[in-house]
């Protein structure tokens, strides 16, 4: 029996998973707790010689890795990416869709360029990446699809309102995925994570609330995996003081944010 067509161990559900935006973050974290679990991984980003890095930690965990360089914005370059790390590991049967940038973009400087990259990178590249995994999962009656939302796809927060909304359109795109896919075998997962302690979070100069490391947050994520949890909200005081947010009265929710207005 080749590595191809090898079940899934009893200790993880899955053989191969590709992860995007592996080269930092949580792409990383997420990356290598997959391989502690004896999942190969397949890594997804921009920058070789950071996926290079990643790639020697996987593979010092007894993991077997894969790297893909591709801008997610980029449909072609993620086929190609996926047929190379099938080729060197197998069907993908996991699919992280992790890759995405914040870049804060106030009303008096809404400008449609930062605006489309954020759409391009935190929408678009998850859909090239489901897109490009799907059909061989469609075909072998398995998989599992897992996005990476945000916390902050529940509500528009001032300041924030384009990633807010690129964040809210993986999640619905998702659900509905979700849905449509389950009777064919494929399972759908949205995680929504609150401030996690990464480069791209480095670069905020206001206060974040329940701020946790990478390394526990990939834990709680490949646990939800396992578990095949439909949405996965966290930290639970974060994601509750959002939930109060999100079902706030309009009324109510622009007093109390009116002072937040230069984010």
């Amino acid at each position: 029996m080749s590595h191809s067509d090898s079940p899934p161990s009893k200790e993880f559900p899955y053989r191969v998973a590709l992860v995007t935006g592996a080269s930092t973050g949580i792409g990383r974290a997420v990356a290598l707790e997959l391989a502690r679990r004896g999942c190969n991984v397949g890594l997804m980003a921009r920058r070789e010689e950071l996926l290079r890095e990643v790639a020697q930690e996987v593979e010092q965990l007894h993991a077997r890795a894969a790297i893909a360089v591709a801008d997610v914005r980029d449909w072609q370059q993620v086929n190609r990416g996926v047929r190379h790390v099938e080729a060197k590991l197998g069907p993908i049967d996991l699919l992280v869709a992790n890759a995405g940038v914040g870049d804060p973009i106030s009303a008096t400087k809404f400008d449609p360029e930062r605006v489309r990259m954020l759409y391009e990178v935190n929408v678009l590249g998850a859909v090239h990446a489901i897109a490009a995994v799907l059909p061989g999962m469609l075909e072998r009656g398995r998989g599992h699809l897992v996005g990476v939302s945000s916390l902050a796809g529940y509500r528009g927060f001032p300041g924030a309102s384009t990633y807010c909304a690129t964040k809210a359109a993986l999640r619905v795109q998702l659900e509905g995925l979700r849905v449509e896919l389950r009777p064919r075998g494929i399972h759908v997962t949205c995680i929504c994570p609150g401030f996690i302690r990464t480069p791209m979070t480095a670069k905020n100069k206001f206060y974040m609330p329940f701020l946790m490391d990478a390394e526990p947050a990939a834990r709680r994520i490949v646990n939800a995996i396992v578990r095949r949890r439909r949405v996965y909200n966290f930290p639970w005081p974060m994601a509750a003081l959002v939930w109060l947010l999100a079902h706030l009265p309009n009324w109510l929710y622009d007093r109390l944010t009116r002072p937040y207005k230069k984010w």
